[in-house]
C-alpha cells in the first residue's frame, strides 16, 4: 500500500502557483488536487508493522532524552541559586552519588547539620559509602559559608526535589525503552550494528527511519533524504564557495547518523583515516563529521542493500 504528496513538495508546489499567501483547508484541497494532476510527484512507501513501531519507539526516545536535557539544566539553575558551591564538589552533577544526595538534601541548611539517620539512609542506597561521606563533609563545610539565597528557598528546595524525581522516572522510562527497542531490532535481524557507530538505539532509529531501502535508488538519494547533502547557492557569476548542508529529511536519521560518525570517526580505522584527512585539509571538525556522516551514509545503503555485515577492507 503507498500514498502520494510528499508535503515539501505539495508545499513548493503551493508556492509556485499562488502568489497571495492564503491557506485554508478548501485551498489546501484544491492545490494537492492540483499538484496530482499536473505535478510530478513521488509515492511515499508506508512502512511495515514492525518498522513503524520501531519508528514510533525511537522517536518517543528521542523526546524522552530531550526533555532529560531541559530538567538538567532546569536542575542546574535552581542549584546555582540556593547552593552555588554544589557544583564544585562534583565532576557530575547527576552522578548516583550525587543524585541519591540531592533526593535527601536539598537546602544549605541540610547539610550544617546532618541527621544520624538521614546519613545512614544515604549510605544505605549508595555503594561507595566512603566517597558519599567525604563529600558530604566537604558540602558541610561550603554550606555553612554558602552565598546563595536564603529568601523563598523552601520553594526552590522542593523544586529540586521533584526535578531529580522527574529525571529518574524519565530514565527508568527509557530504559523500558531500550529493551523493548533492543527486542524489536533482533527480531528483524538487520546487519545495521556490524556499522562502526551503529549501537541498539541508532541502529534503530537509522533502520526505522529508513525503512525499505529499495525505496532509494542510489546511496545520493539516502543522503538527501537525511539532508546532508550540500546545497548550492549560485545568483549570476555569484556563487557560495562553501557547500551548506540542506538540513531537508527526517532529522532523526540525521542526528543518528552524526553521532554514529562521531564514534565511527575515532574507532574504525577506515573513517578514521577519512575523518584526519579532511582535517588535513583545513576542514572545521563539524564539517569533518558531516563528510564522515555522509560516508556512512553510503555504508548503510550498501550494508542494507546487500543484507550483510560490515567490513573493514584488508
Amino acid at each position: 500500500m503507498s500514498i502520494c504528496g510528499n508535503p515539501i513538495q505539495t508545499d513548493s508546489w503551493r508556492n509556485s502557483t499562488r502568489i497571495r499567501p492564503h491557506k485554508t483547508d478548501k485551498i489546501d484541497s484544491l492545490v494537492i488536487a492540483d499538484f496530482i494532476r499536473y505535478g510530478d510527484f513521488s509515492k511515499t512507501e508506508l512502512a511495515s508493522e514492525e518498522i513503524l513501531e520501531l519508528r514510533n519507539l525511537s522517536r518517543f526516545r528521542f523526546s524522552l532524552v530531550s526533555s532529560i536535557g531541559d530538567l538538567k539544566r532546569q536542575t542546574i539553575c535552581v542549584l546555582d541559586k540556593i547552593f552555588p558551591e554544589y557544583e564544585s564538589v562534583f565532576s557530575d552533577v547527576f552522578g548516583k552519588t550525587s543524585r541519591e544526595i540531592l533526593t535527601l538534601f536539598n537546602s544549605p541548611a541540610d547539610f550544617e547539620d546532618i541527621p544520624p539517620d538521614k546519613l545512614k539512609l544515604l549510605l544505605d542506597r549508595v555503594t561507595m559509602k566512603k566517597f558519599a561521606r567525604k563529600k558530604l563533609e566537604e558540602l558541610s563545610f561550603k554550606a555553612k559559608n554558602s552565598f546563595g539565597i536564603t529568601f523563598g528557598i523552601q520553594s526552590l528546595a522542593l523544586q529540586l526535589q521533584l526535578l531529580i524525581a522527574q529525571i529518574s522516572f524519565i530514565e527508568e522510562q527509557i530504559s523500558q525503552l531500550d529493551t523493548k527497542i533492543a527486542d524489536l531490532l533482533k527480531r528483524l535481524n538487520s546487519p545495521i550494528t556490524t556499522i562502526p557507530g551503529v549501537g541498539t538505539v541508532l541502529g534503530a532509529t537509522i533502520l526505522s527511519e529508513i525503512g525499505d531501502i529499495t525505496r532509494f535508488a542510489t546511496p545520493a538519494k539516502l543522503v538527501a533524504f537525511a539532508g546532508i547533502d550540500s546545497k548550492l547557492d549560485q545568483s549570476g557569476t555569484s556563487q557560495d564557495s562553501v557547500g551548506k548542508m540542506t538540513k531537508r529529511g527526517s532529522p532523526y536519521l540525521r542526528t543518528a547518523l552524526f553521532r554514529a560518525a562521531l564514534v565511527a570517526s575515532n574507532i574504525d580505522p577506515v573513517f578514521k583515516a577519512f575523518y584526519q584527512k579532511k582535517r588535513s585539509e583545513g576542514k572545521h571538525h563539524l564539517t569533518c563529521i558531516g563528510a564522515v556522516a555522509r560516508k556512512l551514509c553510503y555504508t548503510v545503503h550498501a550494508i542494507l542493500s546487500k543484507n550483510s555485515p560490515y567490513k573493514i577492507l584488508p
